[in-house]
């Protein structure tokens, strides 16, 4: 009975071990699923070869690939010449030239031929000389110098001088107004000369006269040196050296600074508005020959006229300029330009508020000029809200209007000379002049 229990007890506790096992010895002499998979594969392979997969070799192709999709190509791009037909009552020796003429008989004997669109004639080819007439060469300067633009800056610099508190001298006025607009022509000259390769690629500029080549720039720059030179000249000696330097001063800043700042930052539209502000300065020193607070407030006016000027017509020109890659601020920072556009529109009528208080105007010109400033500050405003091209084509119109207008309501509420005499407001210059005007 001892035996058969220790039996028992044994069996039980090394039952476990013995499953294990017996497992570890079935799973080696068993045959998996993959290696059943493998055995089948390898008679099939050697043993029973016609079910096998065999490669069929590809035949050879009598043209290569690459011919082939050559002459597809030249296909696709081939173009049928059509020789040209005469008309009946007209002869071949009259409306055929010699060189039209081989053209056609060549046509006409291979008339079955192909000709692709990449073949150009010899004389397309060619660069063709444009000749300059004499005709034509005041119309090219005119828009080389940008004469529209020419023409706004001489009469800004004619308001800075009718607003000056000095009786009116006629030759000092066509001075200045002249050697203002040859140094404004010399400006613009020596500006399209730097921007050719940037205006070529804008809608609004690539009819320019250097761009399509209708001047050499050599022709150019001796043109703006013939405007420059001359122009500081007459500043300078025919009028005073402060306006003459002035307008070099003008000169440098419109080309050496604002050019190139065009493509770099958008603060080349402040530096544009400095350089529009100076000429009614000018205008004001060449009647007083002193730099008083009155110029700087002409110079305020149309540094502030410039922004909802400009920004609403850059805002219709964005892509314009983005193609010809300007740094504009339409195009880069477009909230920031119709905020800026708002707040100048709003400073127009802060600037003709201070005017009566610099003893410049009457009391009047702030009332009348109200309106029509409040009428740019509701355009702005819509500018600034709608953000789109009817906005700012509605304020850059209003503008064109706006700026003679105020310019205008400005000079007729101007204070007179004898005013000024007598409150003891004119500077000594002007003081002088005015005693030899009074003296009988």
């Amino acid at each position: 009975g001892l035996f058969v229990w220790r039996l028992r007890n044994t069996g039980t506790q090394q039952m476990p071990c013995r499953f294990v096992h017996l497992y570890h010895v079935a799973s080696d002499r068993l045959i998996t699923f993959q290696y059943s998979n493998f055995l089948k594969r390898m008679y099939v392979t050697q043993c029973n070869r016609d079910l096998s997969q065999r490669a069929k070799p590809k035949p050879d192709s009598i043209v290569s690939p690459f011919h082939e999709l050559q002459q597809l190509d030249q296909e696709k791009k081939a173009v049928h010449k059509i020789s040209p037909v005469s008309p009946v009552h007209q002869s071949w020796s009259e409306t055929l030239s010699r060189n039209e003429l081989r053209e056609a008989k060549s046509a006409a004997e291979s008339s079955d031929s192909v000709i692709p669109v990449g073949a150009e004639s010899k004389e397309d080819r060619q660069w063709k000389e444009m000749k300059l007439r004499l005709d034509d060469l005041p119309g090219i300067l005119a828009r080389l110098s940008k004469i529209k633009l020419t023409a706004l800056v001489v009469s800004t610099t004619s308001a800075g001088f009718a607003m000056a508190p000095v009786p009116f001298e006629l030759t000092c006025f066509l001075l200045a107004s002249l050697g203002t607009g040859l140094a404004s022509c010399a400006a613009n000259s020596i500006n399209q000369f730097f921007e050719v390769p940037f205006d070529s690629n804008m809608n609004r500029t690539k009819n320019r006269p250097l761009v399509r080549g209708q001047i050499s720039p050599l022709l150019a720059v001796c043109f703006a040196a013939s405007c420059g030179i001359p122009g500081i000249a007459l500043l300078t000696l025919g009028v005073n050296s402060l306006t003459g330097a002035l307008g070099a001063f003008n000169i440098f800043l419109y080309t050496c600074c604002y050019t190139p700042l065009k493509r770099m930052s958008i603060a080349n539209t402040w530096v544009g508005a400095v350089v529009g502000a100076i000429p009614p300065i000018m205008g004001w020193t060449a009647a007083t020959g002193s730099l008083d607070a009155g110029a700087l407030l002409l110079g305020g006016i149309l540094y502030s006229w410039q922004f909802p000027h400009f920004n609403a017509l850059s805002w219709g020109l964005r892509e314009d300029y983005s193609r010809g890659g300007y740094c504009m601020m339409s195009v880069t920072h477009p909230g920031l330009c119709r905020r800026v556009a708002l707040r100048h529109c709003l400073a127009l009528i802060g600037l003709s508020t201070v005017a009566p208080v610099l003893n410049i105007t009457t009391w009047t010109f702030p009332v009348i000029s109200l309106p029509i400033n409040l009428y740019i500050s509701y355009l702005g405003f819509r500018f600034y809200r709608d953000a789109d091209r009817s906005s700012s084509r509605r304020l850059f119109f209003c503008s064109l209007w706006h700026l003679p207008m105020l310019l205008l309501v400005m000079f007729t509420c101007k204070k007179s000379v004898l005013e000024k005499e007598d409150k003891g407001d004119l500077p000594g210059r002007s003081h002088e002049r005015a005693m030899e005007i009074r003296l009988p």
